[in-house]
């Protein structure tokens, strides 16, 4: 916290009281603060005594813990990185902890990775109040809601530099799962923190929500209809009966009721309608329909099943049209407009010409690499392809396998029988392929798949059937793959670290997407965000400042960190209309008045001219860099960074 406010001045000198009388001043501090301390006075910890020697839990401890929260670690680590992209630069890092405050992952800034190991924040320790004092981590858990603490706020002396924001993360039966935190510098504390941390854990909840009930019935709702969809909607299951198997946190303030009354309805006991109203909506696909709740407030509702739900039971009209057999088959309806390829094309040369190429493919059998910078769209892209595709009315089906624990990956993919391996589920797992089967599998970060599991996916594409670990039967899967990724699989190739047969197998049509800073319709983009992400308010518009701030800056996380930035800035202006500069989060400003006139930030992946760093300095802060996302694992370092582990020692033992 900065010593030059008001409140960090009464914070640390209420620390200081504390720390000589053994007594928290009351009335000084938020009552929250005030709380833990006491309770680490009471469990005899010493604020002088964290130790200097830093924690490191066993790398099986850690693996351990991580398939334990296979699900938890699954869902968050993308929301994750996209939190990342929008703070990246600012000096922080977020954390996330299994339900003990064990911390599982972590991704950051490197300097402050650095600064925060100093102290033992780092993955495979615990930061539960009863080790670590008050920190937000460990408060988070002992209070079951949402935490900010500054700087001496902090019981233990030796994280005085730390300012953390933490959210608990509650499963569908509203058990604790973990926590979300984000932490930076106490000296330049973000106000936004803790408003992105809570964003971020709802889009980690509602995600566990959606997979959680393969057998029964979701309703997406919401007062507004326009905000169905978004991280904001309420979200109820039901079983095939009508029964409420749960309800996310946003239903119940929504309904008014506590999880476990909520456990006590049934869809007729809640609504003006039974459960045979959804039928409807549910074989036409989307359709939002109108609900009345018992206390007569209007809801606006989508249903969806399950993944395993049995379809509806319901009497089907006779006045059915049939095709003219002399016809032929029907052509297919035109592509989503909102979906479809031509939606990409916003007035930019590199990425029409993208377009143009993988519209001469489709539907052909011809496998699509998309290479270019994190951030640059390359999923849309995927999802549009098959979108205007011949497999549209199958799944798609998208898998990150830099995000996926290498010790997952192979079950994740393949799927698993019953008791193939200990903690596996009842009833075994399908796998991502299996799911894939008729549409479309997109295999995000491709590069990064270890090899034993590429010549298990190439014996996959040749053969075109699958073998679920545990099992010796052989299943036929007929789809299509599109594989991307922001490195150079030719280099890989060449070093080593990437099969030659399974890039000839891939490598049909390889299209490169452009980054953010290189394209011309930055404008357009900005102005179709604004028009589609629903969790942005209708009719805002946005400041030709900030238009002019975003022209200059280079955009390490290209769409991504575009559209991140935009949804954030969107909810701060709600009220006012305009997106202009004071909506903006902290972090961005900064950066940008802290840029020269003449240059540009950096770019992912990219080395500029920069006078004060040699080459070798800024190959070692990679490596270290690489070594740090990675835990200290030397193979997955060399692999992303595309050398071998002998040029990896030798370059950290030159440095």
């Amino acid at each position: 916290m900065d010593l030059t406010t008001p409140e960090g001045v009464r914070s640390a000198q209420a620390h200081e009281i504390m720390r000589s009388a053994g007594e928290v001043p009351a009335g000084v501090l938020p009552t929250l603060i005030e709380t833990s301390w006491s309770r680490c006075i009471s469990r005899g910890l010493d604020a002088d005594s964290c130790s200097k020697e830093v924690e490191r839990a066993r790398r099986d401890v850690l693996l351990t813990e991580r398939e334990r929260n296979e699900s938890l670690l699954k869902h968050a680590a993308p929301v994750m990185n996209g939190l990342y992209a929008q703070i990246a630069r600012s000096g922080s890092m977020i954390v996330l902890t299994n339900a003990s405050g064990f911390i599982i992952h972590s991704v950051g800034d490197q300097s402050f990775l650095d600064r925060a190991s100093k102290v033992a924040l780092s993955p495979g320790v615990e930061w539960s109040e009863e080790s670590k004092g008050t920190n937000a981590i460990g408060t988070a858990l002992v209070e079951q809601a949402p935490v900010s603490v500054h700087g001496s706020q902090h019981f233990f002396s030796a994280n005085h530099f730390l300012s953390c924001s933490a959210s608990p993360i509650f499963d569908p039966c509203s058990r604790m799962l973990g926590v979300l935190d984000v932490t930076g510098d106490s000296r330049t504390p973000s106000h936004h923190s803790l408003a992105l941390i809570n964003l971020a854990v709802q889009t980690i909840e509602n995600q566990l929500f959606a997979h959680a009930f393969p057998e029964g019935f979701l309703l997406q709702c919401h007062v507004q209809h326009e905000l169905i969809g978004t991280v904001f909607e309420a979200l109820l299951a039901f079983d095939q009966e009508g029964r409420v198997l749960s309800a996310n946190r946003s239903a119940c303030r929504l309904i008014g009721r506590s999880h476990a009354e909520l456990m006590n309805h049934s869809f007729s006991s809640m609504f003006d309608k039974s459960l045979s109203a959804l039928y409807d909506p549910l074989m036409r696909g989307t359709d939002i329909i109108e609900l009345r709740l018992f206390g007569g407030r209007t809801l606006f509702g989508r249903p969806r099943p399950g993944v395993l739900a049995r379809p509806p039971a319901r009497v089907f009209s006779m006045d059915v049209s049939r095709p003219d057999a002399s016809a032929g088959t029907s052509p297919r309806p035109p592509a989503d407009a909102d979906r479809g390829l031509e939606r990409l094309s916003t007035g930019d040369a590199q990425m029409n010409a993208v377009v143009d190429k993988v519209k001469r493919v489709l539907g052909r059998d011809i496998p699509v690499l998309i290479q270019g910078e994190t951030g640059t769209g390359k999923e849309l892209l995927a999802r549009a392809i098959h979108d205007e595709g011949p497999r549209r009315d199958h799944n798609f089906v998208a898998v990150n396998c830099a995000a996926i624990p290498d010790g997952l990956i192979e079950s994740e993919l393949f799927g698993y029988e019953d008791g193939a391996f200990t903690g596996a589920r009842r009833k075994g797992y399908a796998g991502r392929i299996m799911q894939a089967d008729g549409g479309t599998l997109f295999l995000d970060e491709i590069g990064d798949m270890p090899l034993a599991l590429q010549a298990r996916l190439l014996r996959v594409l040749q053969e075109r059937n699958v073998v679920p670990l545990g099992s010796g039967r052989a299943t036929p899967v007929d789809l299509s793959i599109i594989c991307a990724t922001h490195r150079k699989l030719r280099d890989l190739v060449a070093q080593g670290m990437f099969r030659a047969d399974l890039y000839y197998r891939l490598n049909g049509l390889t299209v490169m997407l452009p980054p953010l800073r290189e394209r011309s319709d930055l404008r357009a983009l900005v102005q179709r965000i604004l028009d589609s992400e629903s969790s942005i308010p209708r009719g805002l518009s946005i400041d030709d400042e900030v238009l002019e701030l975003f022209e200059r800056h280079p955009w390490p996380g290209n769409m991504r960190q575009l559209a991140n930035l935009l949804r954030t800035a969107g909810v701060m202006a709600a009220d006012d209309g305009v997106i202009g500069r004071p909506h903006l989060p902290d972090d961005f400003i900064d950066e940008m008045d802290h840029q020269p006139a003449d240059s540009a930030l950096a770019p992912e992946g990219t080395v500029g001219i920069v006078a004060a760093c040699d080459l070798d300095s800024l190959t070692l802060r990679a490596i270290r860099e690489s070594l740090s996302r990675n835990d200290g694992n030397v193979a997955a370092t060399a692999r992303e960074l595309g050398i071998s582990r002998t040029t990896l020692y030798r370059k950290l033992k030159e440095g």
